[in-house]
């Protein structure tokens, strides 16, 4: 496949010098919030930035962007540890990125053939620098770049109207606490899958 020229339908560096909050939205598709950038590779007309995000964010510099966000896009990602390890650099301290990413229990993943990865409640511990969330640990040594979880939701719902109730009551239960979460993902989640995981990160740059 022919590299992707990138492509600025605004001036970013103009933009990057006003006052106010640089919030940046990745794989935006054919909509965004009102104020963010939008970057995605296809160009549409709520694209700011059209360009391969598989070769990360050069066009940022250091500490420019004040939040990222990024709803059902990360899954798309082949390398996933350029891609965060890039949000890392460009985030101020202190910044927030926030995450909607399919959990790996949700049977509608599979169906979708563009989807690259599915996420678990220790998706991003792998990234965390102290693992104070959850009793179950992982490696955190494979990368030099740490995030904080602010926040972690298990998120279950259903297009079937008769559905939505029990689902929504399963959210509330096992997102009571991360005892909850671990408890359901390793004796529910086949039973009573999840659709997705909502994430809230900080960059934890306490250390550089």
């Amino acid at each position: 496949m022919a590299e992707l020229d990138t492509l600025f339908k605004i001036d970013l560096q103009q933009r990057l010098q006003q006052p106010g909050e640089i919030a940046i939205e990745l794989g935006c598709g054919q909509s965004k919030s009102e104020g963010r950038i939008g970057i995605d590779r296809v160009d549409l007309p709520a694209v700011d930035i059209v360009t391969d995000l598989e070769r990360g964010l050069p066009f940022f510099p250091d500490e420019s962007v004040d939040a990222v966000h990024a709803y059902h896009f990360l899954e798309h990602v082949e390398n996933l540890q350029l891609l965060l390890q890039e949000i890392y650099r460009v985030c101020r301290p202190g910044a927030r990125i926030v995450l909607r990413v399919p959990h790996f229990s949700n049977p509608y993943y599979y169906s979708d053939y563009t989807h690259r990865r599915f996420f678990g409640l220790y998706s991003f511990e792998y990234f965390a620098r102290e693992q104070k969330r959850f009793k179950r640990k992982i490696p955190n040594f494979y990368s030099d770049f740490h995030f904080i979880t602010q926040k972690l939701e298990l998120v279950f719902y259903s297009q079937w109207p008769g559905r939505k109730f029990p689902r929504k009551a399963a959210q509330f239960i096992f997102n009571l606490n991360s005892w909850w979460q671990e408890f359901y993902e390793e004796n529910f989640c086949y039973i009573l899958p999840c659709s997705e995981i909502v994430v809230i990160l900080r960059p934890d740059k306490s250390h550089v």
